[in-house]
């Protein structure tokens, strides 16, 4: 793949590699700036060195007397003639500081301002995906916390429950001591007890006792008369709770901090007076009555008066409450039966529904995380390929600059030759392409690696997605040595190689550059977490299917040849090792890959097999398989923290390299000494230990489950197949499909009409043509400069019927003889571990 900016300016957060970017691209955009100053100060200089001169000869001629009295003098010619040629050089100067203005200044002041607004604009719309995406990654952070708090309460919920409801006689037989029987209370959980959320934050009982506290002494605290119902104690207004809220809590606006104050009322500490509803608003009007469970709760005493309205039939004792309609209300809401959704819900129900509802909104917002994610990377390449196009018209924009520079003078004064002629050198000097280069090699932050917010289910299932989930994880799921995904797709590919036109294509697919809109539609359709049929691969072109597969090794949490034994690999392929034998290097090689787990193992073999073989039978090139290494590479190792360093490192692709020339013996020699290491051992294969509490009760029961399997089954099976002959290797006498040298696949003519230095990139649009989402593959008759985000492959399917079965064409692949398809066919056993 081309190095470009979309493959060069990509960080973890997104943001970092961006802002170098768009660093360089205002840096640009001041030396635009610079350029216009010049040769407008130039213009300006040439304008009074002209009127300059335009004004010594009639200061000359206010002089009495003189020339002008002599007639036929010669030396009267003379003064004559330097007077004539000083206005004629005025009116050069003039002449010279015009042009400047209309050949430089003006069309290349216009041409800077529309330059910067692109860039300022593509700068914003990239900053406002960011920003949408940094509050949903913030969403995702709470509501995950929210789902494991609850799931831990049912948790120890159902451990309280097993040791209520034990027999006391079994448990005082099993202990000399008396054991005192547990009783039941059957009584309302404490509220009180649980975290309370206020706005965006969780806070735990005592810190809302302090934050309560802090309250009722800071904020100022009066009586509200209500007309006919009285007067209310402990009230405070919207604005007073608004204000200290701002102030203490970190509210960063009145609306965050009108939200907090909703959920103060929503969570019984307060209630809106004189007013129907139950709203809370910043304003002086609106006044707020404090519950008596916040003076229960911070232990403050509570001020307690009686109305101050006459009551015929009521006793003194019944008019001591605050209000007899909040007292009404209050009942009211606790006994309406039509509103509650939950009228006969026990505790223990209660707190599964509640983890139910909190599982379900985390796994929505990380639903929606990963598709403002998609979303945000979708955009950054249509940017960032629009913002290349335009750097390269700056670059050449300046170059036709300078050449209107040096033609404004060179035009009008002939003497100035070795002027003209320095300026000439300096444009010629300027190489656009080179400084291109020059910025990508410099100030790229790092290739497309996306860094993937996955699904954490509480109790470790992955049943939900399958991009971003760890391999091994995913394998154990699938019940399979490797992943579902990666041999429905490699099995896809080999079934439809025969359908292309020709070697090249077959070959091509894994290069093409397929536009990231396609790629993760096929992604969302897919990332399940389960089995799909490889009908929903056939409505996609075949590069999109290839695509999706690289996609889907770059979303993995860690590169599928661990990035824990890069700095081996790096050791193996250093310089101080080049006298090693090849011999050696490929022992090294195994031995260091037997150290992954059997998942990544099992499916680097299946990759590499499928290479290796589509290499053999299409009699690829070495160029092909250096194109294709430095496209898998990033797929296959990358470092554990990109660097300056790391970016300019060419180990993994050294290492494609070798697993491609070396297949059989790294491989045959990793499935023979894992097999003996099973046999002899019978001990499985050590996993990563897990550093998260929340999956301490499956992984407990995950270890008990492992260890009765390995009293049962001593023997483990090895990281490949078996049978080293399967499906996995065809002989070499069967047929190959032929090179083919006279029908190179047909490419998309790219050409168009020559265009102006100045004039902005795309004839009618000034930023990336809007993404058409409803195609998926090649659509026929396509622009010749079509948008970026609406690029189509140019790879497409050959119809039905194209390509006979069993026969051979001018362009095309031999089926077997029998009609039999001879495409790879990957061969997928259960796992037994």
């Amino acid at each position: 793949m081309a190095t470009g900016f979309a493959a060069s300016f990509w960080s973890s957060d997104y943001a970092g590699g961006l802002g170098v970017l768009f660093g360089k691209l205002q840096q640009g955009v001041q030396e635009n700036q610079q350029i216009v100053t010049i040769a407008r100060m130039r213009a300006d200089a040439e304008e009074l060195y002209g009127n300059s001169l335009g004004g010594i000869a009639p200061a000359a001629e206010r002089t009495q007397g003189g020339f002008s009295r002599d007639e036929g003098a010669s030396v009267r010619k003379a003064y004559e003639g330097v007077r004539t040629e000083m206005e004629s050089a005025s009116q050069s100067h003039r002449k010279i500081a015009s042009n400047i203005r209309e050949l430089v200044v003006n069309p290349f002041s216009r041409w800077s301002e529309a330059h910067s607004a692109r860039v300022q604009n593509s700068q914003d719309d990239l900053q406002n995906r960011i920003k949408l995406l940094d509050r949903q990654a913030e969403a995702v952070r709470k509501f995950r916390s929210q789902y494991y708090n609850k799931c831990r309460l049912v948790e120890d919920l159902e451990e309280e429950d097993k040791l209520a409801f034990q027999d006391p006689q079994a448990e005082a037989a099993q202990s000399p001591k008396a054991i005192k029987v547990p009783t039941i209370k059957m009584s309302e959980p404490d509220e009180e007890e649980e975290p309370i959320d206020l706005g965006d934050e969780t806070y735990q009982p005592d810190q809302v006792k302090k934050i309560l506290t802090h309250m009722l002494n800071t904020i100022k605290l009066g009586e509200v008369k209500v007309p006919i119902l009285g007067v209310y104690q402990n009230c405070s207004s919207g604005s007073d709770i608004t204000d200290y809220i701002q102030k203490h809590m970190a509210a960063s606006s009145v609306s965050y901090a009108e939200r907090i104050g909703q959920d103060m009322i929503q969570a019984g500490f307060l209630r809106l007076v004189g007013n129907v509803g139950n709203t809370f608003a910043n304003s002086s009007r609106m006044n707020y009555q404090w519950k008596p469970k916040v003076f229960q709760l911070t232990g403050i005493p509570e001020k307690k008066k009686p109305l101050d309205r006459a009551a015929s039939t009521l006793s003194q004792d019944s008019i001591t409450v605050d209000s007899p309609v909040g007292t009404v209300q209050e009942y009211l809401s606790g006994w309406n039966p039509l509103n509650n959704q939950y009228p006969n819900e026990t505790p223990a129900e209660k707190l599964r529904r509640e983890a139910r509802e909190a599982d379900e909104r985390y796994k929505q917002s990380v639903k929606k995380l990963d598709s403002l994610r998609c979303n945000l990377e979708e955009a950054m390449v249509d940017h960032l390929k629009f913002m290349e196009r335009c750097e390269l018209d700056r670059l050449k924009a300046i170059k036709a600059v300078i050449l209107d520079f040096s033609g404004a003078i060179s035009n009008v004064i002939p003497s100035l030759q070795s002027t003209v002629d320095k300026m000439m050198l300096f444009q010629e000097t300027v190489q656009p392409l080179g400084d291109l280069r020059y910025l990508l090699e410099n100030y790229r932050t790092g290739p497309f690696v996306p860094k993937i917010t996955t699904y954490e289910n509480y109790y470790n299932s992955v049943d939900e997605q399958t991009f971003g989930v760890d391999l091994e994880l995913r394998a154990r799921s699938d019940r399979k040595r490797v992943p579902i995904l990666v041999t429905t797709i490699l099995t896809f590919l080999d079934n439809h190689y025969p359908d292309l036109e020709g070697d090249e294509a077959r070959r091509g697919i894994w290069l093409v550059d397929v536009p990231l809109a396609q790629t993760h539609n096929l992604r969302a359709a897919i990332n399940t977490g389960k089995t799909f049929p490889q009908d929903v691969l056939e409505k996609y072109d075949i590069p999109i299917v290839a695509s999706v597969l690289k996609l889907y090794l770059l979303e993995l949490p860690d590169s599928l040849v661990s990035s824990h034994v890069y700095e081996i690999v790096k050791t193996i392929y250093s310089t101080t090792a080049t006298d090693v034998s090849e011999e050696t290097r490929v022992s090294v090689i195994q031995s260091t890959l037997g150290q992954l787990r059997l998942a990544n193992i099992a499916t680097l073999d299946a990759i590499t097999t499928h290479f290796t073989r589509l290499i053999e039978l299409t009699s690829a090139d070495d160029a092909y398989v250096t194109a294709l290494a430095n496209a898998l590479s990033p797929c296959i190792l990358r470092p554990r923290q990109e660097s300056s360093l790391s970016m300019n490192e060419r180990y993994s692709y050294r290492l494609i390299r070798d697993l491609f020339a070396h297949k059989e013996a790294i491989f045959g020699e990793l499935k023979r000494a894992s097999t003996l290491t099973h046999s002899s051992s019978g001990a499985q294969r050590p996993r990563a230990i897990s550093t998260d509490e929340s999956n301490r009760r499956a992984n407990y029961e995950e270890r008990s489950r492992a260890i009765t399997a390995a009293q049962r089954s001593p023997r483990a099976v090895s990281p490949g197949p078996g049978n080293r002959n399967g499906s996995h290797r065809r002989d070499r006498s069967q047929t190959r499909f032929p090179v083919n040298t006279t029908s190179p696949t047909e490419r998309r003519n790219t050409g168009g009409g020559v265009r102006n230095s100045l004039e902005v990139p795309g004839s009618m649009e000034n930023s990336p043509v809007v993404k058409d989402e409803g195609t998926n593959g090649v659509a026929d008759g396509a622009q010749e400069h079509p948008a970026p985000s609406s690029t189509r492959v140019p790879l497409p399917r050959k119809h039905a019927g194209s390509l006979a079965r069993g026969n051979r064409d001018s362009v095309g692949s031999l089926r077997g003889e029998d009609g039999a398809n001879r495409g790879v066919q990957l061969e997928d056993k259960p796992m037994d571990d």
